[in-house]
């Protein structure tokens, strides 16, 4: 089993597969234009990068690396991020200036239903081992919560300004929601739906990821230069680390031992160890990398 880091690089129009293990550069690919984000299907087998400047979503093939179909639609309007439901294989990408979200069934890379949202509809988030996505609408203010049996709107959460940034916590109970032009995160509950803290942050909190064990939550700061650690038991910032220039996508590996930040304007992924909250080290990529993701190649499935 290989775990693969997977780094899109917005202004050369390419995605860099890295060994997550050594931090070895496999491949870098050429793409279509304005690579934003990348989704891999739970098995390992697909990744789907949107490329947001081109009206389309990539499918490549992760055992060889190649890509191995283009899914367009008449409605793609700067498809954005997107993520795969473990438990029916559809992936839920969200069409920003389309204001809309799409669904795709990956077992045949189909476009299976269109679903009008709200305006700017960005970000998307899962809430683990239920049917649930969330997505974060900048030209709106708010969080919505679809039901994914129905695929009908739940609720529309009123948020900050220009929410973006967007991830639950690996127990459920928690969305946070980083609000760009409000430099805070705002702490939802996610059964109730309500406020439950807003966290100050550093300038412009751009993305949020949770580690796998629930406890940290982490958020780039784009304008600050900056990655804010938040303990999620007490929803309060505990340290701030310096990382590249203009950070913004941020993961964390599937072991939740080491984290890694897109530096959009210094072209390089920090490496963050979890243990000691301390970067490690910087991996040098291509020309504003920010959308990335994690694909477990040889996992069962």
């Amino acid at each position: 089993m290989t775990d693969l880091l997977i780094v899109l690089n917005k202004d050369e129009d390419t995605a860099t597969f890295i060994d997550e293990a050594s931090h070895t550069i496999l491949r870098t690919v050429p793409v279509e234009r304005s690579p934003h984000e990348v989704a891999s299907t739970p098995e390992g087998r697909k990744a789907y990068i949107s490329c947001a400047g081109a009206d389309a979503v990539l499918v490549f093939d992760l055992n060889t690396l190649e890509m191995v179909e283009t899914i367009r639609h008449p409605e793609f309007s700067f498809p954005h991020e997107a993520k795969v439901m473990p438990q029916t294989g559809k992936l839920y990408l969200a069409s920003t200036y389309a204001n809309k979200v799409f669904v795709i069934d990956t077992a045949t890379d189909q476009v299976v239903n269109v679903i009008p949202a709200r305006r700017m509809s960005h970000m998307v988030a899962l809430a683990p081992g239920r049917h649930r996505v969330y997505v974060s609408n900048i030209g709106d203010n708010s969080v919505s919560v679809l039901d994914a049996d129905a695929d009908e709107w739940l609720i529309h959460i009123p948020v900050g300004r220009k929410p973006e940034g967007l991830d639950v916590s690996p127990d459920g109970q928690w969305i946070y929601v980083a609000n760009q032009d409000d430099d805070t995160v705002y702490v939802l509950d996610a059964e109730r739906h309500s406020l439950v803290s807003r966290i100050p942050l550093d300038r412009t909190p751009i993305r949020v990821a949770f580690s796998p064990d629930g406890r940290y939550a982490l958020v780039p700061n784009r304008e600050g230069g900056t990655l804010s650690i938040i303990a999620v038991e007490t929803h309060r910032e505990i340290k701030r680390l310096r990382v590249g220039l203009w950070p913004g996508g941020v993961v964390f590996n599937a072991a939740g031992d080491r984290a890694y930040v897109a530096n959009n304007k210094s072209n390089d992924v920090s490496v963050i160890d979890v243990a000691t909250l301390k970067v490690l080290d910087a991996i040098d990529v291509g020309i504003h990398p920010d959308g990335m993701g994690f694909a477990r190649v040889g996992a069962e499935g």
